[in-house]
């Protein structure tokens, strides 16, 4: 009797990570759908419900209607977990799909899924998901207790739930807010002067946004008694572009009027600092975006673009993308035959992938800046449409108001921009294909080209 073999080949982890995430947003969008999750009469319409569910499940904040004014509590918790979700999400799915399947899950196998997890720090699968969600949760839970001692003294009983969201959204570098209590789409510029609120929510931005893998470092520091090469080049990167930004939004925005113009001294530093950390993918804003100028916003669309760092809850290209970018460009201007970084030699597949990385983010942003320009009314300047389109692709959530006024086709490609930077435009690619390049790698004859 002939043995009958089945193809049992399981999907590639990079397909599976895009179709989790697709799966986990449908969801969303239909719990958002049901009656009892919107305040209004019937139901949200179910592209706006797509749209708050991509936005949440890619922690990036753009929204259509504001968080505490059109959803009730049940609404608000599915955006919660939503944003749970996505901000955990390469290591929660990965992991979901295995353990469905009855499978171990092994670092390779995230390693190769999740888009800019490079280094193996991590022991296991098993460890991996069970120290991410031990320490997030111990993060956000101290910071929903010092959030509700802002929010109680101001509503309630609901300071608390506010504390929770809050800390939840801003340490998965979502942006999402409930301060609609105070008006509508007013994100924290009500706590333009609270210091409690804006350094509570920065540092859980960056903590968040620094990456699991650094977080294992510090925690294994008496067993290893090193930094890894890694780990340094993101506190090395984070700290000078938080600095960076810090004196951009300083010198920008010092005497204008609806910014930072009325404050003191004291309070330009802690709104131009908090402006600098939530503009690296967080979605928060202590002043208007819209009163800022041309300048300014051209400049946090640089910030966006580099995001937070790999492995974290973040987006963007990442931090250590950029520092590679700028040692290629460094080593190639002091005739290094490799690229140098901290002593080390930088794996030539690594540069491969900073590049593949940079180009393609690039193209998506620009597809989806041409789109909005194109669409939107001609009021809205091209400034604002780049601005939403690179805040979509980076995940951060800052609006210069152009998702409120777009169009169907504007919101559409929004939705996609902002799933192609939640789970990677390389991870995409690769999913996608795949199965097409199954020829192995061919010694090919050396070709000279002029370049530059």
């Amino acid at each position: 009797m002939p043995i009958i073999r089945k193809n049992t080949k399981p999907m590639q982890p990079a397909r599976t990570l895009c179709l989790g995430f697709l799966m986990i947003i449908i969801a969303g969008a239909l719990l958002l759908w049901l009656p009892f999750a919107s305040k209004g009469e019937g139901s949200t319409p179910l592209f706006d419900c797509l749209f708050t569910a991509t936005s949440a499940t890619c922690v990036t904040g753009l929204v259509v209607a504001d968080t505490f004014t059109n959803w009730t509590l049940f609404g608000q918790i599915v955006i919660a977990l939503l944003i749970q979700v996505g901000g955990l999400g390469f290591v929660t799915i990965i992991t979901f799909f295995n353990v469905a399947a009855g499978k171990k899950l092994g670092y390779r196998t995230i390693a190769n899924a999740a888009d800019g997890l490079t280094e193996s720090t991590f022991q296991g699968g098993r460890r991996i998901f069970i120290s991410i969600m031990k320490y997030s949760m111990i993060i956000e839970g101290a910071g929903a207790v010092l959030l509700s001692i802002a929010f109680v003294p101001q509503h309630g009983f609901y300071g608390v739930w506010m504390g929770i969201f809050t800390s939840i959204t801003a340490f998965c570098n979502a942006g999402f807010d409930l301060c609609g209590i105070d008006g509508a789409y007013g994100s924290l510029t009500g706590y333009a002067r609270d210091p409690l609120v804006l350094l509570t929510v920065a540092a859980l931005i960056i903590v968040g946004g620094l990456g699991f893998i650094v977080w294992e470092n510090f925690l294994n520091i008496r067993r290893t008694n090193k930094l890894s090469l890694h780990t340094k080049a993101v506190l090395i990167t984070t700290g000078v572009l938080l600095a960076a930004g810090t004196l951009f939004y300083l010198a920008a925005e010092w005497g204008n009027e609806d910014t930072l113009g009325g404050m003191n001294f004291g309070e330009k530093l802690l709104n131009a600092f908090f402006s600098s950390v939530t503009a690296r993918t967080a979605g928060y804003n202590s002043i208007p975006i819209e009163e800022m100028s041309d300048f300014t916003q051209l400049g946090t669309c640089v910030f966006m673009f580099v995001g937070a760092s790999p492995a974290s809850t973040g987006g963007g290209i990442k931090t250590t993308t950029l520092l590679v970018l700028v040692m290629t460009v460094v080593s190639y201007i002091r005739s290094k035959n490799d690229v140098e970084l901290l002593g080390h030699k930088i794996d030539k597949l690594a540069v491969y992938r900073t590049l593949t990385v940079t180009v393609l983010s690039m193209l998506a942003m620009l597809v989806c800046f041409g789109v909005l320009y194109f669409t939107t009314p001609e009021e809205i300047s091209g400034v604002q449409c780049l601005f939403e389109a690179v805040s979509a692709f980076s995940t951060t959530g800052l609006s210069a108001g152009v998702t409120a006024i777009s169009g169907v086709i504007g919101r559409c490609v929004l939705i996609l921009t902002m799933y192609v930077g939640r789970v990677g435009p390389v991870s995409l690619a690769l999913s996608m294909l795949m199965n097409l390049s199954k020829r192995k790698n061919l010694v090919l004859p050396e070709g000279q080209i002029i370049v530059g």
